[in-house]
């Protein structure tokens, strides 16, 4: 049976709680990778839907300028795509209204509200649902030669990074970093780590033997 290649792509992921089986709930997200860009936009649109080009680019700049204005003045500004409003966070703790002021209060970003017709129409999902062909989750970490496949190639500069290591192996941060960790641990371990501004380096431990 052939694999289906259309449909909304999705990922499968476990959740932290635990089923009656004992193992993971699980959920599902649209699988990483897929987007477009502005580009793709522009050209769809140029192509499929009459707009000259560049017609779009004025569009949106009249469009970021005169939402942007209406933002800064604290105005919800509805559109045909949703509604947009500024976030505001307060500074500090405070208990009493009196001793707010002013200068405890911080612009925090955009708030955005999608309309009923635009959620409508990302909704029409036109082609069904397709299966990814990642892991689940996870699950390849427990797989030693996917991971030393993923350590050897993440090794290529000599060093690896968490960063580097998330991409060869598919493993999420706090994942990727826990197992790195587990490597520079116990009596005999395989990495060393040397900690560079905000991020940490991870060094086969033979080139610790040559300081």
């Amino acid at each position: 049976m052939p694999r289906k290649t259309d449909g909304i792509e999705f990922e499968i992921h476990p959740r932290p709680t635990m089923g009656e089986d004992g193992k993971p709930l699980l959920y599902v997200r649209p699988a990483k990778g897929r987007k477009k860009s502005y580009k793709d936009l522009e050209t769809f649109c140029n192509k499929y839907r009459g707009l000259r080009p560049g017609e779009m680019q004025t569009v949106f700049n009249v469009v970021m300028d005169v939402v942007g204005l209406w933002l800064s003045d604290g105005y919800r500004v509805e559109t045909p795509l949703g509604s947009f409003a500024p976030k505001l966070k307060l500074l500090g703790e405070h208990t009493d209204p009196s001793t707010i002021h002013g200068r405890d209060i911080k612009y925090a970003g955009i708030e955005f509200i999608p309309a009923k017709e635009f959620v409508k129409e990302g909704g029409h999902n036109r082609e069904g649902y397709r299966k990814s062909q990642a892991p689940v989750g996870n699950s390849q970490m427990h797989d030693e030669k996917a991971m030393e496949e993923a350590l050897r190639r993440s090794m290529k500069i000599g060093y690896t990074t968490i960063p580097e290591f998330m991409i060869f192996s598919g493993l999420r941060r706090d994942s990727a970093k826990t197992y790195l960790d587990s490597l520079c641990k116990g009596e005999h371990p395989r990495l060393w780590k040397v900690r560079e501004s905000r991020r940490w380096l991870y060094f086969p431990k033979k080139e610790a033997s040559k300081e």
